[in-house]
């Protein structure tokens, strides 16, 4: 079985590519990308310096689910039901032109991404490695719901070596309440089916789960049936929504119960998942803790290094925005490189730093968030998930920081973790339900951290 994590790559004529990528290669393959341009003999990558990455939407906003918190299925489709060929090759030629290289990173991206159909993604392999020059390699990733994932799909993105995330809304219960098919029917079972048959194949996917009122309020639950599926990498995702009027909806979280479910979930992890198990958010604080920047776009100081390409070939400034408002252009009547560097793109992203409340910006926490997603920020600059942030970080840094001392030091992760929990259970000593909650909440210990003490 080939490693998973490695990419698709493009051999030159020394080494020819395997035979199951001999035999995907079309009768007449595509020119390679040129690299060199002829007149001023400047490499792309350094007329395009900054890299940029896309999530493609080969079928848009259409999908097999109906998830009552789903902000894209709304968003209006145009243009063919699929991407058809030609609107495919001319994004992966620009793409890989305004890539500075040597590996090209693509996301592939709904509603949900399986519906274009195997072939679709067999088609994708084709042209990757007919376009990419010799020892380059494309990186796919397959965001997905899991439900068409058969044998053969899941054979095909081993042998391509996709990364796969798919989502799974933590238990079956709740999973099965906010994730339904188009019938109303619950999609846990075959969700966790397509986890374990894509670890059958040597796929361990990446865990996707949403924090809504109703998986906020099993922190623990959540977290161990995610955990206990054994692939290693949980990304947590808020979900906030708005009105018409810009009003919050009450399927959206709230920042306090967003910051207890971090809290509870980080506890768990820190002392009995060192080693086992990732969390992307504890990764990213344990990363600037350790003097690092964030590598998330919606962390890091500004955005917009992230596009969207729709059906039609429509290029959008985020998965976010995808509206005529937004809208920058398309691959067949312009170049993806150089829509990512126009002036209006630069602005959408730079107005994440611009735009920040002064409450962030002397903030002790700004370097760790600046100040979020801009989706999820009231009109006066300040994110709606704000305070559940800022409890978090001052929860988990210590631990962070500790963590990493400790594995300077040459600790193993197992005593680690029964040094953190034996701090713990010093910290609650003499603690009552009425006092203070150690963990430094402001709130009394029973209505805060004491149905999960140590």
């Amino acid at each position: 079985m080939p490693d998973p994590r490695t990419p698709v790559e493009r051999t030159d004529a020394a080494s020819p590519p395997p035979r199951r990528f001999r035999q995907a290669l079309p009768s007449s393959p595509l020119p390679p990308v040129e690299l060199i341009d002829a007149a001023s003999s400047t490499s792309v990558a350094a007329l395009r310096p900054r890299p940029f990455s896309v999530m493609v939407k080969p079928v848009g906003s259409h999908c097999n689910l109906r998830c009552d918190y789903c902000y894209y299925l709304p968003v209006p489709r145009s243009g063919p039901p699929r991407m058809t060929d030609d609107i495919l090759e001319r994004f992966l030629r620009q793409f890989i032109a305004s890539s500075p290289g040597p590996e090209v990173g693509i996301v592939w991206h709904g509603g949900e991404p399986t519906l274009a159909g195997l072939d679709f993604f067999r088609h994708v392999i084709d042209v990757e490695r007919a376009l990419l020059p010799p020892g380059w390699t494309c990186r796919n990733n397959l965001q997905t719901n899991g439900i068409l994932l058969d044998d053969d799909w899941c054979a095909f993105l081993a042998d391509h070596r996709f990364d796969v995330g798919l989502s799974l809304d933590g238990t079956a219960a709740l999973h099965d309440a906010h994730r339904p098919d188009a019938r109303g029917h619950g999609t846990y079972d075959a969700a966790a089916a397509a986890v374990r048959r894509l670890q059958a194949h040597g796929l361990q996917p990446d865990l996707l789960c949403t924090v809504n009122p109703d998986t906020a309020a099993e922190p623990l639950a959540v977290y161990r049936a995610l955990r206990d599926l054994g692939t290693g990498w949980i990304q947590f995702i808020p979900i906030v929504r708005r009105d018409e009027a810009g009003r919050v909806t009450p399927d959206s979280v709230t920042a306090e119960a967003y910051g207890d479910f971090l809290c509870t979930v980080f506890d768990e992890w820190a002392w009995h998942d060192l080693g086992r198990c990732d969390v992307q958010l504890f990764a990213e604080t344990g990363r600037v803790v350790l003097g690092g920047a964030p590598g998330l776009c919606w962390l890091a100081p500004t955005c917009g290094r992230a596009l969207i390409v729709e059906s039609d070939g429509g290029v959008y400034s985020c998965d976010h925005f995808v509206n005529p408002a937004h809208r920058l252009g398309d691959v067949l009547t312009g170049d993806l490189g150089d829509l990512a560097e126009t002036d209006v793109q630069r602005r959408f992203g730079d107005a994440k730093r611009d735009g920040l409340a002064e409450t962030c910006r002397v903030c002790p926490w700004l370097r760790f968030c600046h100040g979020g997603c801009p989706k999820d920020r009231d009109g006066d600059g300040l994110n709606h998930l704000c305070a559940g942030l800022a409890r978090f970080f001052a929860h988990a840094t210590p631990v962070l920081a500790r963590i990493a001392q400790f594995t300077r030091a040459g600790q193993t992760p197992d005593r680690i973790m029964a040094t953190l929990r034996t701090d713990a259970r010093a910290a609650w000593q003499g603690v009552g339900r009425n006092d203070p909650c150690p963990c430094g909440s402001g709130r009394k210990a029973k209505a805060c951290c004491w149905p999960r003490r140590p």
